[in-house]
């Protein structure tokens, strides 16, 4: 969805972060699945194409769809979302953990504020000799995602939730950035919230009551970490190349922004992992592709060509693809905001004057979302979205505060007195979807006598060297650029927008995703409500108020809960698109015994 954060800009326009949610659909095939009939084969190596990166190849940190497509092939969460042909991949299921907890089960005290949750057994590590996953390594990885060196994006959604979390994440940021240091804390250090009662039993102790909880802990940070991890430094490369798997295949190489190169886990037992079936032996990523010659690969039936990695079909090709009803083509449905225009609200650039609320409404007033909508590929593909929260999450009420008029942004900017900007508008230049928006923003714009620069950066750097780093945003390096957001988890899901985006100073990157370091009195206090709310319908009432606030500081400018494009092979079977890694399950693929890669 996610990145999200988990930020994502939209993988059918330009790549993608962050999660996104809802249903899945195909066109011209099974709702959900490509080529499925026939019985499966197994064998052969699975090659993925992509221009860019994973965020970071470590599942404490990782917050990034493209991170989680790469964790869903060797590392297991307590609960993660299925690869169900039918197209429920948005109710979580059992994965390390045994069942899903209830208060029927025991899994779920009486005040809903203690969860037991019991490790599955067969679920082992590829280190020598091979071992089980424990109770104590699940609390290890929660407790490494609030390391200094880089903590995980999604903090705010769970920081004052589980008990403890905050102080001990305090008391992390004054540790030595080192792996001594790091290391030292992590051991010496109780987490009261989260506790291994024996081995396979970890239990979460919780400030309040959380229907959602066993939705969040979907998210990849509450993934178990053994022993090892601690040897070297968080989100580093060392560690990516390091990192034991428990999942089906191991990491055999990553270079990053090159390749990755997986191969099978030989203590990845099947029957210990109800979610992959694992029918490839290898998996194969290449990360130097173009978006066109990924689409031509595919389309041409090569081989060496299976599956997108970070790409979709180039937005000027779905609709011929659509047309004639491509099988191999799906499309999916999302719960996100994918992609948005973000303000950089501490901009120095122009006297200052992003600072300004009335600047940012007036530059909202000016921005025509029809026509970036038309590059993206068409509102069919790209629903138009006017707020920040997604009709079919809880609290969304419809409003739209900023219909296309040019001539109210030209009045707002002469009271602000601005009437002339030059804005920094930082941008993909390897996405046609990311180039063709800042073009088109860069012409809505000039209408109204406004500039527009283009900062032209590598997919790979787009978000860990430009958007999380609040010194870049500080400096001024960008004004203006696009990101993109979905829910952590589905349904009740407000928090997992409002927390990492807008909830001021916590919600700051490399916490949060809150890239243009928006801060507001009265949007936190919303927050707050409407987190603490007793009841949904108060909830509800209390997001929708924080949302119109949102809206009426324009920090950012919503486009669309877009759809999830997806194209593959022919030769791949099974192909199910999964909204939380905006992509189908390598993990359940299979391969046409003709083509089986190389």
């Amino acid at each position: 969805m996610a990145r999200r954060r988990l930020a994502a800009v939209s993988l059918a326009a330009v790549a993608s972060i962050a999660l996104a949610a809802c249903s899945n659909g195909g066109t011209g095939a099974t709702p959900g699945s490509g080529s499925s009939e026939g019985t499966p084969v197994t064998g052969g190596t699975l090659n993925m194409l992509g221009a860019g990166d994973v965020d970071y190849m470590d599942p404490n940190i990782s917050y990034y769809s493209v991170g989680y497509l790469n964790l869903r092939m060797w590392s297991r969460q307590l609960f993660t979302y299925p690869a169900d042909p039918g197209g429920k991949n948005t109710a979580p299921v059992a994965d390390l953990a045994s069942d899903i907890p209830t208060a029927a089960n025991g899994g779920i005290s009486a005040d809903g504020k203690t969860y037991t949750i019991k490790i599955r057994p067969g679920a082992k590590w590829d280190t020598s000799p091979a071992r089980q996953v424990t109770a104590a390594d699940l609390v290890r990885g929660v407790k490494r995602t609030a390391n200094p060196v880089q903590p995980f994006g999604g903090i705010p959604d769970f920081a004052n939730l589980i008990e403890g979390y905050k102080a001990f994440a305090d008391g992390f940021t004054k540790v030595p950035k080192t792996v001594a240091g790091i290391q030292a804390y992590i051991d010496k250090t109780p987490l009261p919230g989260v506790e291994a009662k024996d081995d396979s039993t970890v239990v979460f102790h919780l400030t309040q009551r959380a229907s959602y909880f066993v939705d969040m802990l979907t998210l990849p940070a509450f993934s178990a970490a053994p022993v090892e991890s601690l040897k070297y430094l968080p989100a580093s490369t060392e560690l990516g190349n390091h990192f034991p798997s428990d999942g089906p295949y191991k990491i055999d190489s990553w270079v990053p922004t090159k390749s990755i190169n997986f191969s099978r886990n030989p203590a990845w037992d099947a029957a210990s992992d109800p979610v992959r079936k694992a029918y490839v032996d290898k998996i194969v990523v290449n990360e130097t592709v173009t978006q066109d010659s990924a689409q031509q690969q595919l389309q041409t039936g090569t081989a060496a060509a299976d599956m997108e990695f970070d790409l979709a079909p180039p937005p000027s090709q779905l609709p011929a693809l659509q047309a004639k009803k491509d099988p191999n083509l799906t499309i999916g449905d999302t719960a996100s905001s994918n992609p948005y225009v973000i303000y950089n609200t501490v901009s120095p650039n122009n006297n200052k004057a992003l600072q300004n609320p009335k600047v940012r409404q007036a530059i909202n007033f000016a921005i025509n979302r029809d026509h970036i909508l038309q590059v993206l590929g068409g509102k069919t593909l790209n629903p138009p979205l006017t707020h920040v929260l997604p009709e079919v999450i809880v609290g969304s009420k419809q409003i739209d505060p900023y219909p296309y008029n040019p001539d109210k942004a030209k009045q707002l900017l002469q009271e602000a007195g601005f009437p002339n900007l030059t804005l920094k508008f930082l941008y993909r230049n390897a996405s046609e979807g990311s180039s063709k928006s800042f073009q088109t923003i860069q012409q809505d714009l000039s209408k109204v006598g406004i500039t527009v620069t283009g900062v032209p950066s590598p997919n790979a750097d787009f978000y860990v060297k430009y958007l999380q780093v609040p010194d870049v945003a500080k400096r001024g390096v960008w004004d203006i650029s696009l990101a993109g957001w979905g829910a952590d988890w589905y349904g009740n899901a407000a928090l997992s927008f409002f927390n990492p985006l807008f909830s001021g100073e916590p919600s700051f990157p490399p916490i949060g995703s809150n890239f243009g370091l928006y801060n507001d009195p009265e949007t936190n206090n919303l927050i707050t409500q409407a987190a603490t709310a007793q009841t949904q319908d108060q909830a509800a009432d209390l997001w929708a108020k924080a949302d119109a606030r949102v809206m009426d500081q324009a920090p950012f400018y919503p486009l669309t809960n877009g759809k999830q494009a997806n194209y593959r092979a022919a030769q791949v079977h099974n192909a199910v698109y999964v909204p939380s890694m905006q992509n189908y399950d390598p993990t359940n693929v299979w391969l046409s015994k003709d083509k089986q890669g190389g």
